[in-house]
């Protein structure tokens, strides 16, 4: 296996994970400041109840996007046993 070979999995696989996690830290994000702005408005100094919001944005988003997660991520694992088959020894 080349180097080229080996730089492009790499690239791929940061690829896919940062496109496989995006939903779920963008509804994260989104969701923690509008609570973070609420309670700067209402002056409410308990940081703790940004957690279950947020945690129940993740879990939301995780569902709404778990069918194209799964297809993004058999895709690529299909590309490396295909990679890898083409090596061989």
């Amino acid at each position: 296996m080349g180097e080229a070979a080996v730089l492009e999995l790499g690239r791929g696989a940061l690829v896919t994970g940062l496109s496989v996690c995006a939903p779920m830290l963008a509804a994260g994000l989104v969701i923690g400041v509008i609570v973070s702005i609420v309670l700067a408005a209402t002056q409410i100094q308990e940081f703790t109840l940004t957690f279950i919001p947020k945690l129940a944005a993740m879990a939301a988003a995780g569902l709404l996007s778990a069918p194209w997660m799964l297809r993004t991520m058999v895709s690529f694992a299909g590309w490396v046993l295909r990679e890898m088959a083409s090596v061989g020894p």
